[in-house]
């Protein structure tokens, strides 16, 4: 019963959002922004290297602007992965894509998922979805969250109702997805991983702002 409620809502967010998009004749708002090839490489004491993303990966996404990139701090051994997609405009129906549809596509399997909240310095708390993953013996755990105007959910049926409501007040359907990802040693726990989340989180979060317009 509870996964027919949820398919009726998104049903109706889903059409909703198509209808008030594509009827409102107001010129839609796009703000200027950097680009997230300019997204510092070295953070604080984290260092990076670029990801490619395959070619498919792209054409599924649709148009955007994408960031993949493996981040590690001096003093670990463990690389945390940042992947920022932005989408500049919705209307079109090129809607941000929840990492756990893609999940089982790519012989990653969740076998614990969860919402909790993330506190960081100088921010206040914020919603975000954790999933942890397997591939055989490999394990990660990954942190997402919907990112736009300042906003930060978790939920993607409140990402919808915000892109229909911001589409109205703000004439304006941008934006994004964070995801962070990283992999778990051998006998190594949830929160321990999660505190390396935690720590590039702290040094992202306050530079999305030029990359995400409030």
């Amino acid at each position: 019963m509870r996964s027919k409620w949820r398919f009726a809502i998104a049903v109706t967010l889903l059409g909703g959002t198509a209808l008030l998009l594509h009827a409102r004749n107001s010129v839609e708002i796009i703000p200027a922004r950097e680009p997230l090839s300019s997204f510092p490489q070295v953070i604080g004491g984290w260092t990076s290297t670029d990801i490619p993303i395959p070619q498919d990966v792209l054409d599924i996404l649709g148009p955007g602007d994408f960031l993949l990139r493996g981040y590690r701090n001096g003093g670990s051994n463990a690389d945390v992965d940042l992947f920022i997609a932005y989408f500049p405009s919705q209307r079109s129906g090129d809607t941000i894509h929840s990492p756990k549809h893609c999940l089982p596509g790519s012989g990653w399997t969740p076998i614990q998922s969860d919402r909790i909240a993330v506190a960081l310095a100088g921010q206040a708390p914020f919603p975000a979805n954790r999933y942890l993953i397997a591939k055989g013996e490999d394990r990660q755990l990954v942190l997402y969250w919907y990112w736009a105007h300042n906003r930060a959910v978790a939920s993607e049926y409140s990402a919808k109702f915000y892109l229909v409501a911001d589409s109205i007040r703000m004439r304006r359907s941008d934006g994004s997805m964070i995801r962070l990802t990283t992999g778990l040693a051998a006998n190594e726990s949830i929160d321990s991983a999660q505190q390396r989340l935690f720590a590039l989180a702290d040094d992202i979060v306050p530079l999305v702002k030029h990359y995400v317009p409030r």
